[in-house]
């Protein structure tokens, strides 16, 4: 059973009447930006099980663009018995419709769009050095390629690993079983 999606001035409304939001990113991501009053529960954790529960008679599920949220309607439609929606457009069509946001900026990027950023700076680093120093170093190229390859078939980074390891990245919470890319599915 998919659940139904509603713009985000519905989504207010029906917070103001006394549902709740059910953030479904992960912790890094929630802990970055965020609807206020809005509860985290990773999809993480309802995969595996773990029921949704308040006092309200009604969710409203979200993600940052609704991508995951309607890919997972299914799941999350078994993890409540109350009446439930997905925001569509998720955060993304929260903000436009000038609805308030929690931002915490000095919060660390999640460890996702750091390992991106490392590809690319290699990706401009092969360009530079193989056009200018050696054509060798378009081998970097390859390794990054064979790297995107592996992390896409197996939904484990090992970018992400040794970007995790980074001493900024170093006391952040783990969810368990999740590593690298695997964990913003």
């Amino acid at each position: 059973m998919n659940l139904k999606s509603i713009d985000a001035r519905k989504a207010q409304s029906l917070v103001e009447a006394g549902a709740v939001l059910i953030d479904v990113r992960e912790a890094c991501e929630f802990d970055r930006e965020r609807i206020p009053g809005s509860l985290p529960h990773p999809m993480s954790e309802m995969r595996d099980g773990k029921p949704v529960t308040s006092n309200s008679s009604k969710f409203i599920f979200l993600c940052a663009t609704g991508a995951r949220t309607n890919a997972n309607s299914p799941a999350l439609a078994g993890c409540t018995d109350c009446d439930a929606y997905v925001l569509e457009g998720g955060l993304s069509a929260w903000k436009p419709a000038g609805l308030p946001i929690e931002r915490q900026e000095r919060k660390p990027i999640s460890i996702l769009r750091q390992a991106l950023m490392v590809a690319g700076v290699l990706a401009i680093a092969d360009f530079v050095l193989g056009t200018y120093v050696a054509p060798a170093w378009h081998l970097l190229s390859l390794l990054v390629g064979c790297g995107l390859l592996f992390s896409g078939s197996t939904n484990f980074c090992p970018m992400a690993f040794f970007v995790s390891l980074l001493p900024w990245n170093r006391n952040r919470p783990q969810l368990p079983g999740t590593t690298g890319i695997g964990q913003f599915g």
